[in-house]
């Protein structure tokens, strides 16, 4: 009897190891992100969802290639833009820079988890 509550417990122990582990980040989930250009002939104004997935950004229809570390750190790479910040909670910022037709423009972003 001893020897079968062994091997049942040996196999419970091989099953849970071999389980797939589903990581996540405190960052996971839907984000509204707002860029505003400060500087070039960007658009004034833009707003998009974006999605995180254990630290990996995607977005529907767009370029986009990205993480989000499990301190916040943002660094992303959108239609050929490249932003970095910060998230911290529900809500974050940084600054971005890309081009227009050539010219260079850039500007600050501010996400928020929807």
């Amino acid at each position: 009897m001893r020897f079968a509550r062994i091997a049942a417990f040996c196999a419970a122990s091989v099953f849970t190891l071999a389980a797939p582990a589903f990581a996540q980040t405190p960052y996971d989930g839907n984000w509204q992100v707002t860029i505003v250009t400060k500087s070039g002939s960007c658009e004034p104004t833009a707003s998009s969802l974006l999605t995180v997935a254990d630290g990996k950004i995607t977005a529907p229809g767009a370029n986009v290639s990205g993480t989000i570390g499990s301190g916040g750190l943002v660094k992303v790479s959108i239609n050929g833009a490249y932003a970095n910040g910060q998230l911290s909670g529900n809500a974050g910022s940084g600054k971005w820079n890309g081009a227009s037709a050539g010219i260079p423009c850039s500007g600050r972003w501010e996400a928020s988890r929807q």
